[in-house]
C-alpha cells in the first residue's frame, strides 16, 4: 500500500506554495501536487517584466517563503527557491482528477493514472486554471492562443486580441510596440478595467496605437481570418495571431465532484469554509483566490496557516491582531464572535463567506457611538458605506426641524445615496440610541458590489426604494409604493447616450440617482441645450403627464445611472396620492417656464454644451475664468505656488474657452475621482467640505496622473530648499549664499535622479481660512469657483 502522507497540497501558486513549504520546515509528511512543469503557474503566466504588487500593506507577511512587491520574474524565483531551501516534496505534471475520501483517507488520482493518498487535502488551485475559451468554430486553431509570456517575442504581426480586462488591456498595448493590434471589445466600453488599464487603452486607441471593435463577438476563426458579429453586420478581420483574454472560471464541476457545497447558484459563488478554511468535507480545506482570498500576500499567509490548522495548533489568522484592534472600542469581544454576528445580523453581509468578510472588516472603521453623537453632517462631501451593527440611527428629514427623524435599526444600511452619486450627504445621521456601526470604504463595497451578486440584489432593492421616497415621493408610505418599487429598474448610460429622443412616445420616466444629463430640443435644424439636470432629480414626466410624445431629447452629460419608473406604474401612484401628483404638476410647469426662457436664449444653451464637452458636469467644484474680466497677471498662479511650497497646481493659460468662459487646468474635484480609482497606497482622498486631495503616502507611482482624463495632476520632485539668511547666521542651518551644491541633492541626501516624484494637485486650499488661493488673489474677481448646480443661473447671465 502507498504511504499515507499528512498533507496532499494541491495547486501550487502562492497559497500551495507556502503550504508546502511550511509543512517541509514542520517535518510534516506532504505532497504538493502541480500539473504544469513549474510552480505558481498564474503568476508565470503573467506577462513578462510584469510589475506584482504586495498590497495590503496593513496585513504582515506570515510565510516560509519571501515576498515583496517587484517584477514577475524576482518574485518566481524568490518562491523557487524557497521550496529548494525547505526541502518540499514537490511533484510536477501531476493533474489531479479526482479526489474521494473512504475510511478517513483521501485518494487523489491523477490524470497519469497514479493516486495519492493522504489524511488531508489542502486545495489551493485558484481560478486561472479553468481559463474560459472562444465558443466558435476555429477556437482551437493553431494561431489562437489564450496567454501571452513575452510581447517582444512577436514583431511585425497583425495580432487580435479578445477581451476587455486587465489582462486583454495590458497584452494589447504590450504588442502595439512592435505590432499592429486590434483588440476586440464584446460590450461597448472596458467597464471591468481598473482604471489605470481604462486610461492606458483609451489613450492607445485615440493616438492609432490599437485598432479596437466595439460591441462585437467572435463567430467564426478561419485560417488567417477573423469573423466578428457587429452591430453594423458581419466583418472579416484578417490576422497573424488571435489572443484570446477571457478571464477564468471557478472549476466548480471538479470542485463539487470532491463533494465540496457551493452556497448559491451564482457563477461568482466560492465554497464555503470554516474559520480554519476546511470546507463541508472533514479533512478537505481551501485556501487561495478559491477560498475568497485572491491577493498574493493574504494566499501566502493561507498556506501558512492551514499547515498549523493540521497540525493541530490554534494559531490566530495574520490579521487577527488588526480585527481585534479595530473591534476594541466595542469593549471585550471574541473577533471570531463578532464575524458571526455580523453575518446573522447585517442580511447585506450575509452572503459573504468568513474569508471575504475578514477582509471587508479589515478595510472598515468600527465607530462606536453615543446617543446624540452625529455620524455626518447633512451637505458633507464622503462615499463610505455605514452598516448599523448594535443600537439605532436617526436620519434627519427635515433640515430646519431635527426632531423629524427617521429611525434606523440593527442590521440595516445607510449613505448608499453618497456611495452611488458622489454627491453631498442629503441628510444628517446621529446615533438615535448608543450604537456601533461599521465605515466600509467606496473603493471596497464596490469591489463586493461587482464580485458578489446577493450585495449587489441588497443594496439595488434599498437604493430604490430610498431614492424614490427621497426624490419623487417624499411623505408615502412605503406600502404604497412596492409595485412601483418591484418594476423599476436600473438603467446605465455612458457620455453621450441618449436616454430619450424628442418625439419617442412616453411610458417611462428616469429618476437620475448618479451622474447628469442635458435636456436639448431641435430649434431651426439644430439642438439647443435647454436646461442641466444633476442627480436627484427627474426626467421623462412631462410625457407621461400629457400623454403626447416626448417634447424633448435627454443625454447623458458623462456616465449616468437612472432608476428607470414605468409609466403605467407611476401614473397609478400619482392618482391615488395628490401630494406626489401636485409636486410633479409643479415640476412640469416650472420645466415648461425654464425651456421657453432658454429657446429665447440659445447662446445659453451653447454655454452649458461647451461646460458638458470639458467634463465640468462630472466636477463638485471647477475654476472658471471670465476672460473679459482677466488681465492676465497669473496671481492666481503665484498665489498657489506661494500656498504650495513654490509648485503651483494651476495652468491659467491652458484649458478651452467659449465665449468669454475659461476652463484652466484645475482639479474639477469629481463625483467619483478617476484618481481615487487605482491608488496603491490609498493616498488619495476626499475631504468632508469637497476637497479632494493627496497626502504624505504617494509612492510615486503615476497612476493618478494617467487616470485623470483632464491632465490636472502634475508629478513634481519635492520643492528646492530656499535659503534662509538668517537661518543660515544664527544656527548655520540650510545652504551658505552662492552655495548650488544642495541642488544636486534631494532632502535626504541622495541624488537628484534618486528623488521620487510625487503626485501633486489642487486641493482647493484644504484648510486654509477664506478659501482657494487662486480666487483670493484675482483682483478683478474675473476667477471663481463653481458647481454644476450653478450651470444654469452662469449660463443665463452669461458668465
Amino acid at each position: 500500500m502507498s504511504e499515507v502522507v499528512k498533507v496532499a497540497i494541491v495547486g501550487s501558486g502562492p497559497a500551495g506554495a507556502s503550504a508546502a513549504a511550511h509543512a517541509a520546515k514542520l517535518g510534516m509528511t506532504h505532497v504538493l501536487l502541480e500539473r504544469t512543469d513549474h510552480a505558481s503557474d498564474t503568476i508565470y503566466k503573467y506577462q513578462k517584466g510584469k510589475f506584482v504588487m504586495a498590497t495590503p500593506d496593513i496585513l504582515p507577511l506570515r510565510s516560509d517563503l519571501s515576498f515583496q512587491a517587484g517584477k514577475r520574474e524576482e518574485v518566481l524565483e524568490a518562491w523557487d527557491q524557497g521550496l529548494d531551501r525547505h526541502k518540499a516534496n514537490v511533484r510536477y505534471n501531476a493533474d489531479v482528477s479526482a479526489i474521494t475520501k473512504q475510511d478517513g483517507v483521501f485518494t487523489l488520482s491523477l490524470a497519469g493514472g497514479d493516486t495519492v493518498l493522504a489524511e488531508t487535502v489542502v486545495l489551493s488551485i485558484g481560478l486561472q486554471g479553468n481559463i474560459n475559451k472562444l465558443r466558435c468554430e476555429g477556437a482551437d486553431l493553431p494561431f489562437v492562443q489564450y496567454q501571452l509570456d513575452d510581447p517582444d517575442e512577436y514583431e511585425a504581426e497583425t495580432i487580435v486580441v479578445i477581451g476587455a480586462g486587465d489582462a486583454a488591456i495590458e497584452n494589447a498595448v504590450a504588442l502595439s510596440r512592435l505590432n499592429t493590434v486590434i483588440i476586440i471589445n464584446r460590450r461597448s466600453e472596458f467597464a471591468r478595467a481598473k482604471q489605470s488599464n481604462l486610461s492606458l487603452i483609451t489613450d492607445a486607441i485615440s493616438r492609432g496605437d490599437v485598432q479596437c471593435y466595439y460591441s462585437a463577438s467572435p463567430s467564426l476563426i478561419e485560417p488567417g481570418v477573423l469573423v466578428l458579429e457587429t452591430e453594423d453586420g458581419e466583418a472579416r478581420v484578417p490576422c497573424d495571431r488571435i489572443i484570446a483574454r477571457l478571464g477564468a472560471s471557478p472549476p466548480r464541476k471538479f470542485v463539487e465532484s470532491c463533494g465540496i457545497v457551493f452556497p448559491s447558484a451564482d457563477a461568482g459563488a466560492l465554497p464555503e469554509v470554516s474559520e480554519t478554511y476546511e470546507s463541508n468535507v472533514p479533512g478537505l480545506y481551501i485556501i487561495g483566490a478559491l477560498g475568497g482570498y485572491p491577493l498574493i500576500k493574504q494566499a501566502l499567509n493561507q498556506g501558512y496557516e492551514v499547515v498549523e490548522y493540521i497540525a493541530g495548533n490554534d494559531i490566530a489568522p495574520a490579521d487577527q491582531p488588526i480585527l481585534e484592534e479595530r473591534f476594541s472600542g466595542m469593549g471585550k469581544v471574541k473577533v471570531n464572535e463578532v464575524l458571526a454576528s455580523i453575518r446573522t445580523s447585517i442580511p447585506i453581509f450575509a452572503g459573504l463567506n468568513p474569508l471575504l468578510l475578514r477582509e471587508t472588516m479589515l478595510e472598515s472603521k468600527v465607530h462606536p457611538l453615543k446617543k446624540g453623537e452625529v455620524v455626518f453632517e447633512r451637505n458633507d462631501y464622503s462615499d463610505t458605506f455605514f452598516t448599523i451593527f448594535r443600537g439605532t440611527v436617526g436620519i434627519q428629514i427635515n433640515p430646519s426641524d431635527p426632531t423629524q427623524m427617521v429611525t434606523l435599526g440593527e442590521g440595516e444600511f445607510f449613505g448608499e445615496m453618497g456611495l452611488i452619486s458622489g454627491r453631498r450627504r442629503t441628510a444628517t445621521v446621529v446615533a438615535a440610541t448608543d450604537c456601533v456601526l461599521f465605515e466600509t470604504t467606496r473603493r471596497t463595497m464596490l469591489k463586493l458590489i461587482q464580485s458578489v451578486e446577493e450585495v449587489r440584489r441588497t443594496l439595488d432593492k434599498t437604493a430604490i426604494l430610498r431614492q424614490v421616497q427621497m426624490y419623487l415621493t417624499p411623505g408615502v408610505p412605503v406600502e404604497d409604493l412596492k409595485t412601483l418599487v418591484d418594476t423599476a429598474e436600473i438603467h446605465r448610460f455612458k457620455a453621450g447616450e441618449v436616454l430619450f429622443e424628442e418625439g419617442d412616445e412616453g411610458d417611462h420616466m428616469h429618476l437620475i440617482r448618479a451622474g447628469s444629463c442635458t435636456i436639448s430640443k431641435r430649434i431651426g435644424g439644430k439642438d439647443v441645450v435647454l436646461n442641466y439636470v444633476p442627480s436627484g432629480n427627474y426626467v421623462g414626466e412631462m410625457a407621461l403627464l400629457s400623454d403626447m410624445p416626448r417634447s424633448a431629447t435627454v443625454r447623458a452629460a458623462h456616465n449616468v445611472e437612472t432608476i428607470c419608473i414605468l409609466g403605467q406604474s407611476f401614473k397609478a401612484l400619482m392618482q391615488s396620492n395628490d401630494s406626489v401628483r401636485t409636486a410633479v404638476e409643479a415640476k412640469f410647469r416650472e420645466r415648461i417656464r425654464s425651456n421657453e426662457q432658454m429657446e429665447g436664449r440659445p447662446e445659453a444653451g451653447n454655454i452649458i454644451q461647451f461646460l458638458v464637452e470639458q467634463g465640468v458636469g462630472e466636477g463638485t467644484d471647477v475654476l472658471l475664468i471670465d476672460e473679459s474680466l482677466c488681465v492676465h497677471c497669473d496671481n492666481c498662479e503665484k498665489a498657489c505656488a506661494e500656498t504650495h511650497d513654490g509648485i503651483s497646481r494651476l495652468d491659467r493659460g491652458a484649458g478651452p474657452s467659449f465665449a468669454t468662459i475659461h476652463v484652466p487646468t484645475s482639479c474639477r474635484h469629481c463625483q467619483h475621482p478617476h484618481c481615487m480609482a487605482d491608488c496603491p497606497p490609498n493616498a488619495i482622498h476626499r475631504a468632508p467640505d469637497g476637497e479632494v486631495f493627496i497626502d504624505d503616502s504617494c509612492i510615486g507611482c503615476g497612476n493618478c496622473q494617467r487616470n485623470c482624463p483632464y491632465g490636472v495632476i502634475q508629478m513634481a520632485s519635492p520643492p528646492e530648499e530656499k535659503f534662509d539668511l538668517f537661518g543660515w547666521l544664527l544656527f548655520g542651518k540650510g545652504p551658505a549664499p552662492g552655495d548650488k551644491t544642495h541642488l544636486s541633492k534631494n532632502k535626504t541626501g541622495g541624488s537628484a535622479s534618486d528623488v521620487i516624484k510625487r503626485a501633486v494637485k489642487c486641493d482647493m486650499c484644504k484648510g486654509i481660512e477664506g478659501g482657494a488661493s487662486c480666487v483670493r488673489a484675482c483682483p478683478t474677481g474675473a476667477a471663481a469657483r463653481v458647481s454644476p448646480e450653478d450651470f444654469m443661473s452662469l449660463a443665463m447671465s452669461g458668465r
